[in-house]
């Protein structure tokens, strides 16, 4: 068997490994609308964060799956990583997960059976974490290892949040820090410390289940998780389903503590670059945003933070329940207003 690296039999890892928004939308626009099913409530009209069937008056079905390359080389705590960023789908629509089902690709002849038995502990392990069964699964022969879950969760019509339910004169909240594209670069080349190594797991490994406690509250008006596309790509779905303008303050941004410094310095993903082209004329810089600065934005992460549209003047509170729940980096990050859907960064 060989010994390389998790990363090294991977082009790309994480939701780095996402097609790009632009190839997406490409690629679903001669697809033919889901909406005569009158109970699918969530479907691909909005770039969504999981499909949504209406049961009855008191239950919805949310269905998701996501599954990618390694991020990170010890097979555990990639199990980890994928599993709760696939959970995070259902969480992010208001829902409680019920249960998953692993996806799993593995180049045979290439790990060892201990290697990719710890990969499934590890989504395990997170799944238990959630109070669900990894109920099953479907594994193939694979060119390059893969893994993720297939993830069923359920809500109440009225816990229900979409991307595209913002308003203006709501504030935007972020959950979680930002740079787990530009840690994941560094980790490739070797040069991330281990205590960023550290920051970057315990963010990507923390479940998103705020969301299904938020979904509660009616001040809460939309959520969405910031993953692949990264924070502006997320962002900007949520302005163009909503139909509003969105103001993001650079200032207030909650970066991974050397996520700047190493952005600086070149570690930045063909992710971010490829994120960046797809956005067209969605998103205004300012003039003088330098190019590492703007890779800090267009940054894909994996198992993300939520964002949130809340009413402004719950906002404080909100963002301080989101912290005590135990999200530290969780802040206020800009504004929705009326206009031109898209972004603005200030």
């Amino acid at each position: 068997m060989a010994s390389e690296r998790l990363t090294d039999l991977a082009h790309g890892g994480g939701c780095g490994c996402k097609l790009a928004p632009a190839v997406l939308q490409e690629l679903l626009a001669g697809k033919a609308a889901a909406m005569p099913f009158a109970q699918l409530l969530v479907g691909t009209e909005s770039s969504d964060d999981a499909a949504v069937w209406q049961v009855d008056e008191r239950t919805c079905v949310i269905a998701t799956t996501d599954f990618f390359m390694p991020v990170v080389d010890d097979p555990y705590d990639f199990g980890r990583i994928a599993a709760a960023n696939a959970l995070s789908d259902v969480y992010a629509m208001g829902g409680k997960p019920i249960m998953a089902l692993a996806i799993l690709g593995m180049p045979l002849g290439k790990l060892e059976v201990d290697t990719v038995r710890a990969i499934l502990a590890g989504g395990e392990a997170v799944c238990a974490q959630a109070g669900i069964p990894v109920a099953g699964g479907h594994s193939i022969d694979a060119a390059e290892p893969i893994y993720g879950l297939a993830a069923i969760g359920l809500c109440t019509p009225a816990q229900l949040r979409r991307n595209s339910g913002a308003r203006p004169g709501d504030a935007l909240i972020l959950t979680k820090g930002l740079g787990v594209g530009i840690y994941s670069a560094a980790f490739k080349k070797q040069v991330l410390p281990a205590d960023a190594y550290d920051e970057m797991l315990a963010s990507t490994t923390l479940l998103n289940r705020i969301g299904h406690e938020l979904a509660q509250d009616d001040d809460v008006h939309a959520i969405t998780d910031v993953t692949g596309f990264g924070l502006l790509g997320h962002g900007l779905e949520m302005a163009r389903g909503s139909g509003v303008r969105i103001r993001i303050e650079q200032a207030r941004l909650p970066f991974f503590a050397k996520a700047e410094a190493l952005a600086e310095a070149g570690y930045v993903t063909g992710a971010s670059k490829r994120n960046w082209s797809s956005y067209g004329d969605g998103v205004a810089l300012p003039a003088d945003l330098p190019e590492w600065r703007r890779a800090l934005l267009t940054d894909p992460q994996t198992s993300g933070g939520l964002l949130v549209a809340c009413k402004a003047e719950r906002a404080e509170a909100l963002r301080a329940t989101i912290e005590a729940a135990g999200y530290p980096r969780a802040s206020i990050i800009g504004a929705v207003a009326a206009g031109v859907p898209g972004i603005e960064v200030i």
